[in-house]
């Protein structure tokens, strides 16, 4: 059986995938380095051999058909594991590390050591993206992610857990003295709460606290990351729920306290992730050596596994 891709040049491919990707011929000849006309040649003749089209052609710019949106998925990861494998290869590529992570993951626990691994290895640069978005790692989007989430299948991806997710209470001092010299659980329903009422509702739930039919007092304030909440709420005297993990710095050194050892969120945990054909990439077999010997290093993340040992298990 002949193969249907000996038929087709490669460069027909990547002028396919830029055109798609990019909606125009013109946009596609601009970053090729070629004509607009040597860009629709190459396209129609990709048609002519496939004996269908690929583009609807419009008066400023091109639209997939059905077949070519097949075409351009496929062709656009094949791309970007072209481009991944060659700069593994020849090693433009380890140059920049590009990690894609949480804030509150970013700032309390991942930033104030990166500057270990970059004297570990002075040869590797760090990018260091935090946002909610997830990045495609298979497109090379990043180089590695560093999420929160439950077990599940990443096609295509390597994953490796951290540590829980779990979130308790973290009183401030002021807050603390607020509540008297033996605190209950309870008593928090009066305190200066802040974060969302739905997760505080379900760590009263988790410590046995009968909270009123209405639920509990509404928290005053509530931000998208932990490390806004918690920041809030040191600054105003007042309680969040916080990762122990993230927040072990200041918990030892007496500006957070956590009163009452029940948590939410224990059944999610932070993962690393990176594509599994790329794991034995120098950049990114240096990091995940690297991060899982800081983590080993870590007593409060090494307690939060002990305590969830389930969760630890790893694929």
């Amino acid at each position: 059986m002949s193969d249907p891709l000996a038929a087709i040049p490669l460069s027909a491919i990547r002028v396919f995938e830029a055109a798609a990707r990019l909606g125009s011929f013109t946009r596609a000849a601009g970053e090729l380095g070629m004509t607009q006309a040597a860009v629709s040649w190459q396209v129609k003749a990709l048609e002519k051999r496939l004996d269908q089209p690929l583009f609807l052609r419009l008066p400023r710019e091109v639209a997939l058909t059905p077949a070519g949106e097949r075409l351009a998925r496929a062709a656009s990861e094949a791309m970007a594991a072209l481009r991944s494998a060659l700069a593994d290869i020849t090693g433009d590529g380890e140059a920049v590390l590009a990690i894609t992570t949480l804030q509150t993951f970013a700032t309390r626990w991942l930033a104030g050591r990166l500057g270990g691994f970059q004297l570990a290895h002075p040869q590797i640069a760090v990018r260091l993206d935090s946002d909610n978005r997830m990045r495609d790692l298979l497109r090379g989007e990043a180089d590695v992610a560093l999420r929160w989430s439950r077990r599940q299948p990443w096609p295509g991806l390597e994953a490796i857990f951290l540590f829980p997710t779990a979130e308790t209470a973290l009183v401030t001092p002021e807050a603390m003295a607020k509540l008297g010299p033996n605190p209950r659980p309870a008593d928090l329903l009066n305190a200066p709460r802040i974060g969302i009422e739905a997760e505080w509702a379900e760590w009263f739930r988790n410590i046995g606290v009968a909270t009123p039919p209405t639920g509990p007092a509404p928290a005053r304030l509530s931000a998208d990351t932990q490390a806004l909440e918690v920041s809030a709420a040191m600054a105003s005297g007042g309680v969040a729920l916080g990762s122990p993990v993230m927040f072990a710095a200041d918990i030892a050194a007496g500006r957070l306290l956590q009163p009452f050892d029940v948590y939410i969120a224990e059944d999610t945990g932070y993962w690393l992730l990176y594509p599994q054909d790329r794991r034995r990439t120098r950049k990114i077999a240096a990091f995940r050596d690297w991060l899982l010997a800081e983590l080993a290093a870590d007593a409060t993340a090494q307690s939060m596994l002990r305590r969830h040992p389930g969760l630890a298990a790893r694929d």
